[in-house]
């Protein structure tokens, strides 16, 4: 029975890392994964899923899969989506009738919540309707769990602005709550 499953965390968790994994553990027993991700993510290029750990993987658009005939998405044995939290609630409607309509596994990852701790759409849905929901953790520099995504520029910690700002380690931070109301990106000097 196939399910509908959200894996997510904070900057840095390896989520990417994992999908990746995920792809090739399917190929590995001879079962075809398709990888894909949002419009929105271009940092890598159009089609391109790359992990921070140099794991890189040529992908669709989640709306090229929209746009697949049924009979095109029932060869694949799972969906993989990378970077789901830019999915629209539709997209993780379509997603989900995969599961429920052509009995293909999906899975998705992401992140939960934007720089200032608000869930981004494709994840807040994912929240109320996938199966399985499962954290990918990572920790701050203090050693903590690290749940916030801390966007920073050079004055420090940003908290106004548009939620979508594409970036990595140069804009974005990891960080255990306390430190995000903190605002501190690193120990303080004594």
């Amino acid at each position: 029975m196939a399910k509908l499953y959200f894996y997510y965390g904070a900057m840095n968790s390896s989520k990417t890392a994992n999908a990746l994994m995920t792809h090739f553990n399917y190929q590995e027993v001879g079962q075809q994964a398709l990888l894909c991700k949002t419009k929105t993510d271009t940092r890598d290029g159009a089609r391109v899923i790359r992990s921070r750990i140099g794991l890189e993987m040529e992908c669709i658009l989640l709306d090229e899969l929209i746009a697949m005939s049924e009979e095109a998405i029932k060869s694949y044995h799972c969906i993989i989506v990378d970077e789901v939290q830019f999915a629209t609630k539709e997209q993780i409607d379509f997603l989900s009738d995969i599961v429920d309509f052509m009995d293909i596994p999906v899975v998705c990852y992401g992140l939960r919540a934007d720089f200032q701790n608000n869930l981004f759409p494709g994840s807040e849905r994912l929240i109320a309707i996938a199966d399985t929901i499962e954290e990918v953790k990572t920790v701050c520099w203090c050693g903590r769990k690290a749940t916030c995504n801390a966007r920073f520029n050079n004055n420090g910690i940003v908290r106004e602005g548009k939620q979508v700002l594409l970036g990595a380690n140069d804009r974005y931070m990891a960080l255990c709550r306390k430190h995000f109301k903190l605002g501190m990106l690193e120990p303080e000097i004594k």
